[in-house]
């Protein structure tokens, strides 16, 4: 462990030894870039807090007190309700999740066992819950959790997740594709960039499943693609960031850039045994 690593530990040990007080708080892991070893100067700490109830307001803000914040950001309710903070001391970012116990179980069970896909990012709590650092864990709930996620990637939920997630890039009739064609048409630049995330977001959650690897989230995408997957569609690197730099002008090459990134994934699936043109009915095929 590094100089730098070691700070965010301790950090994130300190405020662990806080809210494991709490009596609904069932366990505290450590995820985000530090439990996956790629720290950056932008990295913060991220604390998942499991609990089996309600953590009041005034308890969590009351801790943040007692830590030291230079500034605060309290009960968010964005995306998950979370809690955030700069440490007075260190300076270092800090970003709390709290996810119910029941909650998160579902949704492994929704992945894992009924093998149900979304349209992008499909494994990704499976990705977070396997590769989290315990810190606390009450009654060992969290390490079960975790073994139950050690498991091999589920022939099904690979067809599942190709049957959602690539249809939609280019052969059906609404596709991210065909929406982009005519964005381009109208020159709406905003929509073009829409479509292109939630088109790079399918394409993503395709290639992992082809390589049978958990989605990690929406950073460091690409590094992440080169280091961990085996099969991979031929400059790929070249293709995306050609693709992201066309999408500002909303030029017509960004068609053939689209073209040639879709054509490597089609050319992938068929070498990997799966016909593009008949991936609708995928997860139907037995």
């Amino acid at each position: 462990m590094n100089s730098k690593s070691s700070v965010y530990f301790i950090l994130a040990n300190k405020i662990a030894e806080q809210f494991k007080i709490i009596t609904c708080v069932e366990a505290i892991a450590l995820g985000g870039s530090h439990a996956s070893g790629s720290l950056d100067k932008h990295s913060d700490v991220d604390l998942y807090i499991y609990s089996n109830g309600i953590i009041p307001l005034s308890t969590r803000q009351a801790i943040v007190e007692e830590l030291g914040a230079s500034k605060a950001d309290l009960d968010l309710t964005f995306w998950d309700i979370g809690d955030e903070w700069f440490d007075l001391e260190t300076g270092i970012e800090v970003d709390i999740i709290y996810w119910d116990q029941l909650w998160i179980e579902d949704q492994l069970e929704r992945i894992l066992v009924s093998h149900q896909a979304s349209m992008g990012y499909s494994t990704c709590f499976w990705h977070t819950v396997l590769n989290s650092q315990i810190l606390f864990d009450r009654q060992g709930w969290f390490a079960k959790l975790q073994e139950k996620c050690n498991q091999p990637y589920p022939e099904q939920l690979k067809r599942a997740i190709i049957a959602k997630n690539h249809p939609v890039l280019r052969a059906v009739i609404p596709s991210y594709y065909v929406q982009i064609i005519k964005a381009i048409d109208r020159r709406d630049l905003i929509s073009i960039n829409h479509r292109l995330t939630a088109l790079l977001a399918s394409y993503f959650d395709v290639l992992f499943a082809l390589n049978a690897v958990m989605n990690p989230g929406e950073k460091k995408v690409l590094k992440f693609v080169l280091e961990q997957c085996s099969k991979v569609p031929k400059d790929i690197q070249r293709q995306v960031e050609g693709i992201l730099q066309s999408a500002g002008t909303g030029d017509g090459v960004l068609l053939y850039q689209l073209d040639e990134l879709l054509d490597g994934i089609d050319d992938l699936l068929a070498k990997e045994g799966f016909d593009p043109a008949r991936t609708l009915f995928l997860d139907k095929m037995i």
